[in-house]
């Protein structure tokens, strides 16, 4: 860790053609060695001699002294007459002869008398070439001139450097001693002292490097949330509908990073905030002229009236197929709008063509909401920052009555399924979830995506779903793990995957659901009963209905840490083996994925990609997740808890049933009243669908073909 000087090539450009160099010839000096002493700032000032100082007093006696020091004249009392800028291994080489009487006092020493600040900055940074520099020595050395007088811009002059390099170093020179004391001993790096050198109070950088120092590490976390807590910078949210100008415009102002490693800091958010809800509210007044009521918050979400229900996505299936069509070619819409919005915003000096695209954008938005909930009217939206487009809006419309269920048509009570069997079969060792430091709402998020990757996965495998159809029908029928029948001909319960908490991927599950929606809509075309069109369909429509239907039934999820469904994991570790599975093929990280995760968890995803940069530990919690995003699509990336992943062991060791395996499988009673119709679940009451598949009238004709 440790950090020498570093070569700084100069910023200003050397022209083709240059005047001759000016030639400066030193004129030599001799001093008397009692009159000579060690310039504070010398860049080893006060270390100790090393251990090759001896040997140099041993040459020093025997051929004496071969290159004049550099040295200024003495300021004040407690300096002496002369004082060395360069050669303070030759002045403790000589203060051992000293010591020794091989000389005394009145000993003849050759310098270089130095006057000109200037000349005397580049003695001291230039000619310490003996022993590498340490950094944290530049530092204190830099300081030490900096108390002497000595400007910035002579500093820089002399050494040829750009002023920035130097300020930099000063910068850093008024740090806590106890950071400069780290940073050489190589417990802190010069990232981290710079770190260190943002916090306002003294005070705490010398508690945090004397921490360090007492050996219980460098808590770069504690330095990272001070600043977070106090700091918005240019990649807020609100940025997006804020440009520079326009915060600049406004009185607003920008602190840039000093050593160009974080993102310009804005000074006052407050009038970020009034400029961001002026031009929001502008927005808005497009829509409130249509009589929608529009809240418009750059904080927390408002209080609404308990009677309003938020829209959002529609599930496949949802609604009938001329509706389901015009809502998703509306969801099409609105996303084409919203890259338009997007790229307008990027000219910021036509604003009001990203105004209109804003509102072209949201108008699509309330035409898909109000098409995916039946055709009720949007009469509420909350608009709030957001990336890219500027601003995201949720719609709201009033609740319909709820409509008390006819008690009537409950089936009767389940019957309480047979006592397995007593042989145990093996079973697949799955891998274990990784819990540590996950909580319940974000193990189930994990666990709801995985369920969407491989659900993705199997219905593009239509072998792997007919080998978990047949398995599982094997199970119901020839193992007879369970007894049960339903209104229907194949004794077969089944749900499809779609928990009340959960959100389409548009590209893992949504494509499923997508092709299963056009299939509805072929079926309905073509006037046939569903036995008859499936046994119509090519071989290959078969299998890819069959592997679709099965695929969309799966269902991994698991809602608690502490609910691990090691069976149903098992066979999905099998499945994702069989059909090669890789989530990376079809869907990266986004940011709603990401934001339940914490930054420490975000900041780990980073370093396992391979994309760790030092500036994500800078960034807020809304910028890292946009970051992680991005880096993850750029690396086709997904995290390994997303993987079922794992190899098939025909010699797994066999373990007990699990309890609560069996309350996710399927029961069954002579009595029950499915939902009727071709394409009608029938569900138990007890039946959660957890684990099981859906087999429908089409799915029947799919199974007689593929049994054929």
């Amino acid at each position: 860790m440790t950090d020498l000087v570093p070569v700084i090539t100069p910023t200003t450009p050397v022209p083709a053609t240059t005047a001759p160099a000016v030639i400066f010839t030193p004129v030599e000096r001799i001093v008397r060695l009692g009159d000579l002493g060690i310039a504070r700032e010398n860049l080893r000032y006060g270390e100790p001699a090393d251990d090759d100082i001896p040997t140099l007093a041993a040459t020093l006696k025997a051929a004496g002294q071969l290159q004049p020091m550099t040295v200024r004249p003495g300021r004040g009392k407690k300096e002496q007459a002369f004082m060395a800028l360069d050669g303070r291994r030759r002045r403790l080489a000589l203060a051992i002869l000293l010591n020794a009487g091989d000389i005394d006092e009145d000993y003849p020493v050759r310098t270089y008398v130095e006057t000109d600040p200037a000349r005397q900055a580049a003695a001291i940074l230039l000619t310490n070439t003996a022993v590498p520099v340490h950094v944290a020595d530049v530092i204190a050395a830099i300081g030490r001139m900096l108390k002497s007088k000595l400007t910035i811009t002579a500093m820089a002059r002399a050494l040829g450097y750009d002023e920035i390099e130097i300020k930099r170093l000063a910068a850093l020179s008024g740090v806590a001693p106890a950071a400069l004391v780290a940073l050489k001993a190589g417990r802190i790096t010069l990232r981290q002292t710079r770190l260190l050198a943002r916090l306002p109070d003294r005070q705490e950088q010398e508690d945090i490097a004397q921490m360090t120092l007492d050996g219980h590490g460098f808590q770069e976390w504690r330095v990272s949330e001070r600043l977070d807590d106090s700091r918005v910078t240019t990649r807020d949210r609100r940025c997006a509908l804020v440009n520079p100008q326009a915060y600049a415009d406004a009185g607003g102002r920008t602190e840039t990073d000093l050593f160009g490693e974080l993102p310009p800091v804005l000074l006052d958010p407050d009038i970020l905030t009034d400029v961001w809800t002026r031009r929001a509210r502008g927005i808005a007044a497009v829509f409130e002229a249509e009589g929608i009521a529009v809240h418009v918050t750059a904080g927390p979400e408002p209080e609404l009236p308990d009677d309003l229900e938020a829209l959002g996505h529609v599930y496949n299936g949802s609604l009938p197929a001329e509706e389901m069509s015009r809502y998703r070619a509306q969801r099409e819409v609105f996303t084409e709008r919203t890259e338009a919005a997007r790229v307008a915003l990027a000219d910021i000096d036509r604003p009001d063509v990203a105004d209109l695209a804003i509102v072209d954008m949201i108008h699509a938005r309330i035409a898909s909401d109000q098409t995916g909930c039946g055709g009720r009217v949007v009469t509420t939206m909350v608009m709030w920052p957001a990336p890219g487009a500027g601003v995201e809006v949720r719609c709201y419309t009033p609740e319909e009555p709820e409509v008390e269920d006819d008690e009537d048509l409950e089936p009767e009570a389940s019957r309480r399924p047979s006592a397995p069997p007593a042989y145990v079969p093996p079973e697949v060792d799955a891998p274990e979830p990784d819990t540590e430091g996950v909580n319940h709402a974000l193990h189930a998020v994990r666990t709801d995506v995985a369920t969407r990757g491989l659900i993705r996965a199997l219905a593009d495998d239509p072998g792997a779903a007919l080998t978990a159809l047949i398995a599982r029908l094997f199970t119901l029928l020839v193992r007879r793990a369970y007894v049960g029948r339903v209104d229907s001909a194949l004794a077969i319960t089944a749900s499809g995957f779609n928990p009340a908490n959960g959100r389409i991927i548009e590209t893992l599950d949504g494509d499923v659901r997508r092709r299963l929606e056009d299939r509805r809509t072929a079926w309905e075309a073509s006037g046939e009963t569903v036995i008859a069109w499936v046994h119509r369909l090519a071989h290959g429509e078969k299998m890819g209905l069959l592997a679709e239907l099965t695929a969309i039934s799966l269902d991994v999820r698991e809602e608690k840490t502490f609910s691990i469904r090691r069976r149903a994991r098992a066979e999905a570790a099998e499945l994702a083996a069989l059909c090669l599975a890789d989530i990376t093929l079809h869907w990266t990280p986004d940011a709603q994925f990401l934001q339940p995760h914490s930054k420490g968890l975000l900041t780990g995803m980073l370093e396992t990609m391979g994309a760790e940069d030092e500036r994500a530990k800078t960034l807020r919690k809304t910028e890292l997740v946009d970051w992680v995003a991005e880096q993850a699509a750029n690396r086709t990336w997904a995290p390994a808890a997303l993987s079922w992943a794992a190899p098939i062991d025909a010699d797994a060791v066999p373990d007990a049933p699990d309890s609560e395996d069996q309350d996710a499988a399927p029961t069954i009673d002579g009595d029950d009243e499915g939902q009727g119709g071709d394409d009608g679940y029938g569900l138990d009451e007890d039946d959660e669908g957890a684990g099981v598949f859906a087999v429908t009238s089409a799915g029947e004709a799919a199974l007689d073909v593929a049994a054929a």
